[in-house]
């Protein structure tokens, strides 16, 4: 490695580090993040950055209730490019199997220990003090474009429903770019180490499978017909579909998640629940990714009725689609030139393996996005810890590359 070359902003590690610790000390479980989300607020209102609530509703299916925080610096040109920067608030569930407080933000060997350390609130701290640097740039005149920091909710819950929002409000329409600051190299298609930009990810798919047979006394099986042994079945062959393949994305992939037939102490299962996590890559289509499943049931002959559909949803638009940004992109090169001048290399180019709101954001919004966060281990377990110095880069990173890509 070179030796780094100095920052142009201003990011100070000392107070990003504070910033990181004060946000895992509040529990922000998806569904749960009210007392962050004010936080987030406060700590923009304080710096006097504007910051605004964005109301996020779902009644039908979850009947959630939170909100986004908002904030946009102006850029002194309306026809240059506006940058959306991107992080999620909510973590998963705490984890019982802690040693200590989930939510301690203990420190030690460079490391930051808490749920949600990792994914993502180092990502959440260092694109909030990125938007406070570049809040100078604008106060200088410095910026032509927007910057747009969006704080959101539940990503980590079944439906990404505050970046669903801001795409259902149309907060995206005027958007050129995304950067998404979610953990990347730990959640790449191949072996990486930051500094790294991710330049796109797999989709995904669930399969919600009833399998109908029929009843008998489990002490003559052979009277009925088994919904779980049926399904069973099923969810093994489903394994075995032929998936795509993609020269960026790698392959998809295919992995049963539940199986339930109910409790009955002494009777042949009559109905079974199946789901089937379906991670996709480009070219393979809802319709293609249903025929595949339906194939399935036809090749096994099965005694049982099967029903295929895909998991319900608030709403038919919200699908996790594939999608891969090109590496030519002004929002990549300055990326690049942002990661040479903060960490003295270039960065290593991968691709994530699974979803989140990138999908979202670089599919459904047809956003150029790239996946840019500080790495650690253990996410969504116990023992889960970020590096902060990785937090503190990529604040400076995220500044820098901003600052070029808008100025």
């Amino acid at each position: 490695m070179t030796e780094e070359a100095p920052s142009t902003f201003e990011v100070d590690p000392d107070e990003t580090i504070d910033l990181l610790q004060r946000l895992v000390r509040i529990p922000s479980p998806y569904f749960e993040e009210h007392a962050l989300a004010e936080f987030v607020y406060e700590w923009l209102d304080d710096r006097d950055l504007d910051p605004e609530y964005h109301h996020v509703s779902e009644p039908e299916i979850t009947e959630y209730e939170g909100d986004n925080v908002l904030a946009r610096l102006e850029g002194t040109d309306p026809d240059a490019p506006t940058l959306l920067l991107n992080a999620h608030m909510d973590t998963v569930k705490l984890v019982e199997d802690w040693d200590e407080d989930p939510c301690s933000g203990r420190i030690e060997d460079g490391k930051l220990y808490g749920q949600g350390a990792c994914d993502m609130k180092g990502g959440l701290a260092a694109v909030m003090k990125a938007f406070e640097a570049l809040a100078e740039a604008e106060e200088n005149g410095q910026l032509r474009g927007d910057v747009l920091l969006t704080a959101v909710v539940d990503e980590e819950g079944p439906y990404g429903l505050g970046t669903d929002r801001l795409i259902r409000d149309g907060i995206t329409d005027d958007c050129d770019a995304a950067i998404v600051t979610e953990p990347g190299p730990i959640l790449a298609q191949a072996d990486i180490d930051n500094p790294a930009l991710l330049l796109g990810a797999r989709g995904r798919y669930l399969y919600d499978i009833t399998v109908k047979g029929k009843a008998a006394h489990g002490s003559q099986p052979h009277k009925g017909t088994s919904a779980l042994v049926d399904a069973g079945r099923l969810a093994e062959r489903l394994t075995e579909i032929e998936v795509g393949s993609h020269e960026k994305l790698g392959d998809g992939s295919v992995c049963p998640l539940l199986l339930d037939s109910g409790s009955q102490t002494l009777s042949v299962p009559e109905r079974a629940h199946l789901m089937v996590d379906r991670h996709v890559v480009i070219g393979e289509t809802e319709e293609a990714v249903r025929a595949d499943a339906e194939e399935a049931v036809t090749d096994l002959d099965l005694d049982s009725e099967v029903e295929i559909s895909f998991r319900e949803a608030p709403d038919p638009g919200i699908k996790y689609g594939p999608y891969v940004t090109d590496e030519e992109h002004p929002l990549v090169g300055a990326l690049q030139d942002a990661t040479r001048s903060v960490a003295g290399v270039d960065p290593e180019l991968g691709y994530f393996a699974s979803v989140g709101d990138f999908n979202y954001l670089g599919d459904r919004a047809g956003l150029p996005t790239v996946i840019v966060g500080p790495d650690g281990e253990n996410i969504h377990g116990a023992g889960e810890f970020v590096y902060t110095d990785e937090v503190v880069e990529v604040a400076e990173i995220v500044t820098e590359a901003a600052a070029e890509f808008c100025g």
